[in-house]
């Protein structure tokens, strides 16, 4: 049984690069997909709020409205994540926070220098 290769298939690590970007090749530190990768477009205005629904209850603070490049916006969700004392992630451009802390990511971010409202309930 012949497979054609698939036009996407390239490698996902290299021993003389480590982890590989699969869209440009390059290794993941220099990747040029995620380093232009534009801000996300926004009011400017960032909105904190909590979220539940699909992870069993557990509930996240949410940052949203972040118009900020990817790695500025990891750094920024490291040391958000270090003053909450939890773990967290980016996904598309919203930081996720495990636990609600919401009053102290408003209070955090108003110092950084952003115009922050909390949403939700």
């Amino acid at each position: 049984m012949n497979k054609k290769p698939e036009a996407d298939s390239g490698p996902v690590y290299s021993t003389d690069k480590g982890k590989v970007c699969p869209q440009c090749g390059e290794p993941a530190a220099r990747c040029r997909c995620r380093n232009k990768a534009a801000p996300h477009p926004g009011d400017g205005i960032v909105r904190i709020g909590r979220e539940t629904k699909g992870r069993k209850g557990k509930g996240v603070s949410l940052v949203t409205g972040l118009q900020l490049q990817y790695q500025d916006l990891a750094r920024l969700a490291k040391r958000l994540k270090a003053k909450c004392g939890s773990g967290g992630t980016v996904k598309n451009g919203v930081i996720e926070i495990q636990g609600d802390h919401r009053d102290l990511l408003v209070e955090e971010l108003r110092k950084e220098g952003f115009t922050v409202k909390r949403s939700g309930g």
